[in-house]
């Protein structure tokens, strides 16, 4: 962000904000939280000084005073990390900074969690309605019975994006296919964007390459894909016959990255009827 290009009066805010916010920092810290010596004599103000701050995070005084103060300067990621570590700033104090001082916080590397109880709860009340919860790398992470009888997911199914390239049942199914594997193949392009120090992507989409030439085409043409939160999916069910459903898109706050899909039969197609006879039938035995 060029915050000289801000109007004036958003420059002043922003200067008062990120004075007052570093301020603050300062003053919840004693020398002797950092491994200072408290020196002789009182202090005028509680807390750590500017001169401390800046010696400690290997920065001029003069050029700490300037960001304490929302001066126009130039500050690196490097410097506002230093400056973070030496106020003891959490995760989402770090991004404020890192926002008041005009630059975009670098993404969190992801972090592995279990998708919790109550959101298996949720997924599986969603019966007989496709459910399932992918992370950023597209992966599963928790699907319900309904999605894995209606799109074909089994035990060796663990991407969604894979899947819809390389398994053979739900390519044969799915209805306009090639205008979806361009819209899916777009939007894994613009999440991997968004995570540019993220290796991950570009390994999937290399893999991904080498093992469906469908998809090796598209990805070569670049297509970006909006970040739509909904939709319409059509297949055509070996079992169930037609089937469309309207698909809404969750992020979850709780699990960075991850999403919640949800589908719902879409009205007068006759999907919920003819979904419902196909969750009533007995599961296949495996074998």
């Amino acid at each position: 962000m060029d915050i000289s290009r801000l109007p004036a009066d958003a420059r002043q805010r922003r200067s008062e904000e990120i004075r007052a916010f570093l301020r603050s920092r300062r003053a919840r810290l004693s020398p002797g939280d950092v491994g200072m010596a408290a020196g002789g004599g009182g202090r005028r103000t509680p807390g750590l000084r500017r001169e401390e701050v800046a010696v400690l995070a290997g920065v001029g005084v003069s050029w700490y005073t300037w960001l304490e103060q929302g001066r126009e300067i130039n500050v690196s990621g490097d410097v506002l990390d230093a400056v973070a570590r030496v106020l003891r700033l959490d995760a989402a104090e770090r991004e404020h900074l890192y926002l008041l001082a005009g630059l975009n916080p670098p993404q969190a590397p992801p972090v592995e969690r279990d998708v919790p109880p109550g959101l298996r709860r949720v997924i599986d009340a969603w019966l007989p309605r496709p459910a399932y919860v992918i992370d950023r790398h597209w992966n599963f992470a928790a699907v319900n019975r309904a999605a894995q009888l209606v799109f074909g997911y089994g035990e060796t199914d663990h991407s969604c994006l894979v899947s819809f390239f390389t398994n053979a049942r739900h390519r044969a199914s799915l209805c306009h296919w090639e205008d979806a594997a361009r819209e899916i193949v777009g939007r894994f392009r613009a999440d991997a964007a968004r995570y540019p120090d993220d290796p991950e992507f570009s390994r999937i989409a290399s893999d991904l390459c080498a093992a469906s030439p469908s998809f090796a085409g598209i990805w070569a043409e670049h297509p970006i894909g909006s970040s739509t939160s909904h939709g319409l999916k059509a297949l055509d069910h070996p079992e169930a016959g037609e089937l469309v459903f309207e698909y809404t898109t969750l992020p979850l706050s709780d699990l960075p990255g991850h999403r919640l899909l949800l589908h719902a039969p879409a009205p007068g197609t006759g999907t919920e009827e003819r979904l419902a006879a196909l969750l009533g039938a007995p599961e296949p035995v495996a074998g």
